[in-house]
């Protein structure tokens, strides 16, 4: 069974958050509500998310504080973050919510499919980081039970390794697939580089599967650490 992502919604008003878990309910991944910068940061000490949507204008901790204390974290400064705002004061507004760290700058009221659509292609990518990891932590577990971490010629291992490649090539399958989606100027730039990043841990990871194969004489080599 497949986890399903998280989602952070972070907005002060109630009603908005509301609307928001309308529109991403036909995602069907897992809604977080945050009323607050403050709770929104509480909810990173624990879980991971795919993306956060993030109001600019709260009480307290607004939105360009509580990123910039996001972008601080080690745990979390890779989650992309999209800016939701109900005003515009020009460029120089707009630079700031980027400069503060985010992916997208969406002025409210923003069309509930363009939105639904962004956060898809997050949601996507971050899948995709998941089944990766999962991989690479299924080989370092065999390579770690196989003596002195390689992995030998039998028929198990070979099997294991058969298995491990099939499940990498869905993977890889997935991930050209979204790739070419994102292959168009309307996209997120850095919708694109998450996606390339994603492809060059695909090759490392395809790399160090091949030089396990019986008959390469390369040992087991380092694998990469998906991030």
């Amino acid at each position: 069974m497949v986890q399903k992502a998280k989602i952070l919604l972070v907005d002060d008003r109630p009603e908005n958050l509301l609307a928001l878990e309308a529109i991403l309910s036909a995602l069907d991944q897992t809604l977080v509500r945050a009323s607050s910068g403050e709770e929104a940061l509480k909810a990173l000490l624990t879980d991971d998310f795919a993306v956060i949507l993030l109001d600019v204008q709260m009480p307290g901790m607004d939105g360009f504080e509580t990123a910039a204390h996001i972008k601080r974290r080690e745990r979390t400064r890779d989650i992309p973050i999209i800016f939701l705002t109900a005003i515009n004061h020009g460029p120089h507004h707009t630079f700031r919510g980027y400069a503060a760290g985010a992916v997208d700058y969406i002025s409210k009221p923003f069309d509930p499919w363009v939105l639904r659509a962004k956060v898809s292609v997050f949601v996507e990518l971050y899948m995709k980081n998941c089944q990766l990891r999962e991989q690479a932590a299924l080989l370092r577990l065999q390579l770690e039970g196989g003596g002195k971490g390689a992995v030998g010629p039998g028929k198990e291992s070979a099997g294991l390794l058969a298995e491990l490649s099939a499940r990498l090539a869905a993977v890889e399958e997935q991930a050209e697939a979204l790739s070419k989606q994102l292959d168009d100027e309307s996209a997120d730039a850095a919708a694109v580089a998450t996606a390339a990043h994603l492809e060059r841990k695909l090759t490392g990871l395809r790399r160090a599967l091949d030089a396990l194969e019986p008959g390469t004489g390369s040992g087991a080599s380092p694998l990469p650490a998906p991030n």
